[in-house]
Parts: C-alpha cells; structure tokens; sequence
C-alpha cells in the first residue's frame, strides 16, 4: 500500500515493492556478486587471461567504483593483452617521467596495490607478446580502453579510479607508443577534459585532470612545450561562462607566476597586469559581492600585495608605499561596495576586516583607534550575519583588543 504525507507542504509518496521487483533485484543482487566471486577467485589464481579481462568490463560497468577489479584489469593487460618486454633490457629499467613539474592531483594519484605493477619500457624495447602482440596491437588496445571508460566517467564523473585508470592507460602510451602518436593520444585528452568541464564546470576532478594532462603534453616524455598561455587564456573563457567558477579562478592564480616568469616581465609590465587583474575582479565583485570564489580570487591578488617572503609574487619590486597605496585602494573600493548594497552581505565584511588586519600588519603595528572602531562596526556584524561561526569573532575581538571598545565594557 501507499503512505502519503507532507514535507515542507509538498505531498511525499513512498511505494512498497511488489514481489516481483523484489525477486528481481535478489536476481541482480545475486548475479552481481557472483560476478565478483569470480573476479575475485581468478585474480587469487593469477589467471590474468582474456576471459577474466572480460569478467572485469561486467564488473565494473555495474560499479566503476570497484577498484580492485581496475588493478584486476591492469594486470590482464600487462600479463598478456600488452606486447612483451625483452627481460633485462636497459630501457625496462628506465623510470619514465610523468611531468617535470611535480603536478600532483587528486586524479593522478594511484592506489598502492596498482602502484607494484611493473612499468614496461619504450617501444625499442619490446617483443611480441604471448598472443602475438605488437606496438600496433598495443595502440588500438589503448585507444579501446580509453573509450570504455567514457560511458562510466559520463555516468560516475566524479570517481576517482575511473580517472586514475584512465590515466594509467595513457601513461602506457608513453611507455609503449612512439613519441608522435603517444602525443596526439594525450592532446584528444583535453578534448575529453573540456567535454566533462562543460557538463559540470565545477568537477575538481576533471580540474585536476586537465592540469595533469597539460603537464604531460610540456614534459619531454612527449617533447612539449610550455602551454601556460594557453591555459591561462583557458581560465578566462571559463569564468567568463560562469563568475562562479571557483577551479577556474584557482587555476588561474596558480599559472600567474610561471606565466610573468615565461614572459619575462619587467616591473613595469608586472604592475599593468596587476592593475589589469585587479579591475576585472573589482567589475566582478560589482556584479556578485556574495560571491566566495570572486573574493578568493581577489585575496590571492591583495595577498600577492602583502606577502613578500616565502611564495612567489606578481610584483616582488614594489615598495613598501607602492604596497600600501594599492592595500589603501583596496580597501576604500569594497568600503564603496559596501554603500552600494543595502542588503548586508557577509562577505564584504570579511575583506573589510582581514585586508585592515593586512594593512597593519604590513605596517609592522597595531590597528589605529579609527581601525579598531570599523572593525568593532564590522566583526559585530559578523555575528549577526554569521552567528554559526560565533566563536571565531568573538576570538578575533579578544586577539585584537577589541572587547574594551565594546559596549558595557
């Protein structure tokens, strides 16, 4: 029978299964791990064939989450499916490189258990393989792996091993592959990268997939070249798409000082593209001032303004006044954002009161008492605003010295 009620005033419908749905998901339930029982029981028997290859595509089309049935399916591949290595020969034992640049992401990372299996050599070095296999055998069994795996990350965009099985294959493509075809193989990876971005620009998955990509494309394993302009134009397209798009923004700081670097900016050129970034994140924030990644953003900027020891930044040669009269700026401009909005917005707020903690810091003192008195205004609003957090700016009042200034105080 049905049972109907309410829930925030719409009507809430829950159906009992009939014997006959439930028969069949008992036949699912059951065919599904006898399946598993199989993989399972053929992995422990290192028979690492063609039939168990296909026991894991059933396998893993019903659960792409199943890792043990990826690292399954690897060891097919390397135990017989792939072309053969000569055994002792110089270039099995060549590590090959991933990237230059130690890009480490979540989607490049490996499991443990998949990391033991041997990595086989560049192509000079191969043999055939026990069915006859070749480096042609080799490209179209790459090229088929990597289109099984398309249904399942449009399905399941967010797991984590269909991406680092997916990259696992291509890094095959490196070892196996000569460097010109290995190469085309890794630029259609950007293709796919940029499919997934516009289904769901937010994936960090598909963020940190696209930053692996790219480092392989500019390592000489496939004799790249730098693409930071590329891809800092990149980021720009997609913000442009959508101001919330907090992986673009942060993508967009992370290439910032390679990219002044590889252009070889003077000082002057460095402060242009300052003022250039400050006024698009400054016309952004009119638009959206309650937007976190936009004043994300705009922090690594005014940070870059701050710190000066221990990173990287868009203008080390700045004085100390430079430093201050841009901060000053800053400051008085979200003061006018302020004014603008009559509804309150939290995060105004928050600059308000960490870029006048900034500012003195940066001065090497304490707060002014007409500091102290704005950021008594705007930490009590803070509580209003943000009473879950209460804790922190009652914190803030204590470490700053601001509870004197308090009323009853």
């Amino acid at each position: 029978m049905a049972e109907s009620g309410a829930s925030h005033g719409i009507a809430r419908t829950s159906r009992v299964r009939s014997e006959e749905q439930r028969q069949k998901d008992l036949e699912r339930i059951q065919k599904y791990r006898t399946l598993e029982d199989q993989v399972r029981q053929r992995a422990a028997d290192k028979q690492f064939d063609s039939e168990t290859f296909q026991l894991t595509s059933k396998l893993l089309r019903l659960n792409p989450e199943y890792y043990t049935a990826w690292n399954v399916r690897r060891r097919c591949l390397i135990s017989g499916l792939f072309s053969k290595l000569l055994p002792g020969s110089s270039c099995s034992k060549e590590s090959s490189s991933t990237s230059p640049r130690d890009t480490t992401t979540a989607c490049s990372e490996e499991s443990s258990s998949a990391s033991s299996i041997p990595t086989p050599g560049r192509p000079d070095c191969q043999t055939t393989g026990k069915s006859g296999t070749t480096a042609d055998d080799d490209l179209e069994l790459i090229k088929t792996e990597l289109h099984f795996t398309i249904p399942l990350l449009l399905e399941s965009p967010k797991c984590y091993w269909i991406w680092s099985y997916r990259l696992w294959v291509l890094n095959q493509a490196i070892e196996r592959l000569e460097r010109p075809v290995a190469r085309r193989i890794w630029e259609e990876e950007l293709g796919l990268a940029e499919k997934m971005l516009s289904k769901d620009h937010r994936n960090f998955h598909a963020w940190g997939y696209r930053r692996h990509v790219v480092a392989q494309l500019e390592s000489d394993a496939l004799g790249g070249g730098s693409m930071v302009e590329a891809e800092f134009a990149y980021t720009e397209r997609m913000f442009r798409r959508d101001l919330s798009n907090f992986s673009a923004w942060h993508n967009r700081s992370r290439l910032i000082p390679r990219l002044l670097d590889e252009r070889g900016a003077t000082d002057a050129q460095r402060k242009a593209f300052l003022d250039k970034e400050l006024n698009m994140i400054r016309e952004a924030l009119n638009v959206g001032p309650g937007d976190q990644s936009l004043w994300y953003y705009h922090q690594f900027l005014v940070l870059n303004l701050v710190t000066t020891a221990g990173k990287p930044t868009i203008t080390p040669a700045f004085t100390l006044e430079e430093r201050i009269s841009y901060l000053t700026r800053e400051i008085e401009e979200i003061k006018v954002l302020l004014e603008d909005y009559d509804e309150d917005v939290q995060l105004i707020y928050e600059a308000l009161v960490d870029y006048t903690l900034y500012f003195s810091r940066l001065e090497e003192r304490k707060p002014t008492e007409e500091e102290r008195e704005d950021l008594v205004s705007w930490v009590a609003k803070l509580k209003e605003l943000d009473p879950m957090r209460n804790g922190r700016w009652v914190d803030l009042e204590r470490d700053q010295g601001l509870v004197e200034l308090l009323p009853g105080h």
